[in-house]
Parts: C-alpha cells; structure tokens; sequence
C-alpha cells in the first residue's frame, strides 16, 4: 500500500508516530478523523502511530496538509504532552488545612503564574488566628454563604455576590460567620519570591487568599 512505503528519507517509526499522535492531540481531533481529511484509511494512521510502519514523505505531506501543517514544522516539535487546560471537579486537590477546603484549579501544571481557588468554608471556619501575608494581590468572589473579610483595620462581611480584591502584604484573614458553607472563587497573583501552595504538599501551611 503506497500509503505505508517504508522511505529512508524520513524519521524511524517510533519517532514519526509519537509525533502523528501528538499532531493530533495538539489540533483535538481523533485517528479517525485525521484519517477522513487526509483521504487515507484509519488502519494507517494506527500503524503510523504504533510505529508498525513508515510512510513515504509524500504520504506523510498529505497527512499533514491535511491539518494543516508543514514537515518542518513536524520535525520541529517538541516530543512533550500538551499541558491539559480543562479540569474536572475531581481533578482539583484539595490543598487546605483541615478547617478550610481549598481545590486547587491546575494542580497537574509544573509552572503556574497565577492560583485559582475553588474554597469552601464550613460555618464556624476561619483561615486561622494569625492575618495572611504575600507578596502580591489576592482577589475573590463569594458565590455562596457569607464571609467576613478583615484587611487591617477595614473589616466587611460579604455576602453572595460581593468581592474582595487586595494588596496581600496588607494583613488580612476570612471568617465564615453563617450556619451554611461558604463558596468562594480566588485567584492569587503572586510574584516569583512567593509560597504558592504546591498540591504535592497538600498537608503544609499555605496561603488561603
């Protein structure tokens, strides 16, 4: 089959199909569908992938044309997986400390310039006797229950709705003053030199903000 042409001009196997398979992740579309726009049969694209078999540049060009994408740009990517932008609830680690919960939005990325917070308080909860600090600025949005924000010496009690957004080197700690949980969606942009909390330490003090 002049789609499967073992061709020496072309990388070995192994290497073309980890790249086919991640062409694919990058632009989300399955064998099948790959298969269906480069008018080849799904067989060849599996074989390609599983590294059974080599196609000839011509094939390869069509695959790719396909797409569209060039063969430089084939040779050139990096052989890494994509890093995943969607996240079920059940993949958000809880990284709290027993009294709040907080699940981390990304827990899976290495490299993170800002933290998204999905934070529940139980009624009666706080983020502690002592005030917050980090070098940044913390923001939030209560969308259930209501939480009582000290910043300094300025104190308020937000309800469904109401927001916070603050300097967090100003000292500041939160309070669930209510009889139901507290939601609250926060997001923490901190600067280089800060503890950002790590979901591989999920038991360590970390920043609640």
């Amino acid at each position: 089959m002049s789609d499967m042409d073992v061709c020496s001009e072309v990388r070995d196997a192994g290497d073309l199909g980890a790249r086919l398979k991640l062409v694919r992740k990058i632009y989300g579309i399955s064998q099948r569908q790959l298969a269906r726009q480069a008018g080849v049969t799904n067989a060849t694209v599996s074989f390609i992938e599983q590294g059974r078999v080599s196609p000839s540049v011509g094939s390869l060009e069509k695959i790719l044309n396909s797409v569209p994408m060039s063969l430089a740009e084939f040779f050139s990517l990096e052989l890494v997986e994509p890093e995943q932008i969607f996240f079920r609830a059940n993949e958000m680690p809880d990284i709290g400390n027993g009294r709040v919960f907080c699940h981390l939005l990304g827990g899976s990325r290495q490299v993170r310039a800002m933290t998204i917070l999905r934070k529940v308080f139980p009624a009666g909860q706080d983020t502690g006797s002592g005030q917050l600090l980090l070098n940044g600025e913390v923001g939030g949005i209560v969308i259930a229950g209501e939480l009582e924000v000290t910043a300094g010496s300025e104190f308020a009690l937000l309800e469904e709705g109401d927001g916070y957004y603050l300097n967090a080197r100003r000292p500041h700690r939160f309070r669930n003053p209510g009889s139901i949980d507290c939601v609250v969606f926060s997001a923490v942009a901190a600067t280089p030199s800060s503890n950002i909390p790590c979901a591989s330490r999920p038991n360590e003090s970390f920043y609640k903000g």
